[in-house]
């Protein structure tokens, strides 16, 4: 049996405090581990409660936030509105649930290690490891294996370095760390929870005049530096503060949210909450309005131009790492996606009772898409996705079979999110441990059709991200299309049993 240390956040990537047993092969490490009596001190947060903080996380977005936009007079806006709308959206803790949990091998021989793993940054891990251990980057060699899913998860390498730790409380003889299951789902580096509260102004006319949005969520940069309490510059580019609505008065407000849990990058970060408070919203506001949601959805786009960028913002206006003159917000190349899809899918035909369609559009990873979602719910409440089609504009592309796996994949991933994914969190312990608990959408649940439809463009149209933009329209989408099949308005995630409610 060996103690790990935990370190005092801000930790990075350290691993948590905890103890690891060294066996012969897994069976025994894990008869072993079950064997052990231990009396945990559960530490500062041990008391948390998921229920609490997410009732904290609504109180805040209910009152003034920190600033992060400000165009024109909101309140003035929304005072002399003839019609304010308002929805709240919450959304929990995921995690990663990678097809293969955190593994890896570390050996020591004479003065070099080696370390066999699955990791998104090898070279990161690799140098943090060798800080670590106190010795050259030079002298220790990763060997990088397919990642069996990474989703973010595993740009954490914290399993790496329990395995070397181990390794080196053995005399640098090789050893091999297996996390369970039930480990990868009880100490991941979670999907930030996120609480959202939109306004909406309507002047006389059924126009929108005034949007405020307020957005509170932990934020990943108290793994390191002392919690912020508030989202940093790359948290607000995902989807919120470059909004890209004709609206003449826009607000755009932080609320305070403290980090309990360790919170790391998960696929598509915070544009999913984003995407999904915002999109939704759109369609309730069109709902109310008697108008068409795609018509709509256009008309608050509106006409194709570029949307000023650093200017807008209030801190700065993260753009994925990219400069603004090469990759601005362009409305022109959100409304075309938002038409294609709307094209393909066939937008407007006749669907057979408890069927639907949903919309949603979102720019992510300076790309642009829009996808439209079938579903179909039974008299049980029993929901099924017979079709999707997105339409996907990343600039000039090479490989577009690689563009259509991973939205076919986004596709099965945002399902499996949006109906089952919550992680929960009772005096300080997560209560989800595997599928049983966790699940994900099988074979049977995925949909049934996915049709990707990408923009063509020359070489003079910069190339874009194609991995993790098919995230976020995905579930806004969905929720769309419940409400279009059945009146039922999803505010919470997931959906589990309440269309059935």
């Amino acid at each position: 049996m060996v103690t790990i240390d935990g370190t005092p956040p801000p930790a990075a990537f350290a691993p948590l405090g905890g103890v690891a047993v060294i066996a012969k092969n897994t069976w025994a490490a894990i008869k072993g581990r079950e064997a052990l009596k231990i009396v945990w001190d559960d530490g500062p947060n041990g008391s948390f409660d998921s229920v609490a903080y997410k009732a904290m996380l609504e109180e805040h977005v209910r009152k003034p936030g920190k600033l992060e936009r400000n165009e024109g007079d909101v309140d003035a806006a929304l005072g002399s509105a003839t019609k304010v709308i308002t929805a709240e959206y919450y959304s929990p803790h995921l995690a990663h649930a990678t097809m293969e949990p955190p593994a890896a091998t570390a050996r020591k021989t004479g003065d070099k290690w080696e370390i066999w793993t699955s990791v998104q940054s090898p070279g990161g891990a690799r140098d943090n490891i060798a800080k670590i251990l106190g010795i050259e980057p030079q002298k220790v060699t990763l060997h990088n294996a397919l990642l069996g899913g990474g989703f973010g998860r595993k740009s954490k390498w914290d399993f790496a370095i329990e395995a070397v730790l181990l390794s080196k409380a053995v005399d640098g003889a090789p050893v091999k760390v297996v996390w369970t299951r039930e480990d990868d789902i009880r100490h991941g580096f979670y999907h930030t929870v996120t609480a959202e509260r939109l306004e909406a102004g309507i002047d006389k006319d059924n126009k929108v005049v005034a949007w405020r949005h307020r957005s509170a969520a932990p934020s990943f940069m108290a793994n390191f530096v002392p919690d912020p309490k508030y989202p940093g510059a790359i948290e607000l580019g995902m989807g919120f503060v470059d909004t890209p609505f004709n609206v003449p008065n826009v607000r755009l407000e932080s609320g305070e949210a403290q980090s309990h849990v360790r919170v790391g990058w998960f696929r598509s970060v915070n544009n999913v909450a984003h995407a999904w408070a915002i999109q939704s919203f759109v369609a309730e506001i069109a709902h109310q309005l008697g108008r068409d949601p795609k018509d709509f959805l256009l008309e608050l786009i509106g006409p194709a131009r570029i949307v000023s960028a650093p200017e807008k913002a209030t801190t700065p206006w993260w753009d994925y790492g990219e400069p603004h003159d090469t990759y601005p917000v362009d409305t022109g190349r959100l409304r075309r996606v938002a038409e294609l899809a709307a094209e393909k899918a066939g937008w407007g035909k006749k669907l057979p009772a408890g069927h639907g369609l949903g919309m949603a559009v979102h720019r992510s990873f300076v790309s642009y898409i829009a996808t439209v979602v079938e579903v179909a719910v039974d008299a049980k409440g029993n929901l099924s996705v017979p079709r999707v089609d997105t339409a996907i504009d990343c600039g000039f592309y090479v490989n577009p079979e690689r563009i259509r796996s991973q939205i076919e994949g986004a596709a099965v991933m945002g399902l499996a999110l949006a109906k089952y994914g919550e992680i929960t969190l009772k005096n300080g312990r997560v209560e989800q441990s595997n599928f049983d608990d966790y699940p994900v959408v099988r074979h049977d649940e995925s949909p049934a059709v996915t049709n990707t439809h990408i923009v063509e463009n020359g070489i003079d149209v910069p190339s874009s991200g194609v991995g993790e933009p098919g995230v976020p329209p995905f579930t806004p989408a969905l929720c769309n299309a419940i409400f279009a099949a059945t009146g039922k308005r999803i505010r919470r995630l997931p959906i589990g049993a309440q269309i059935r409610a």
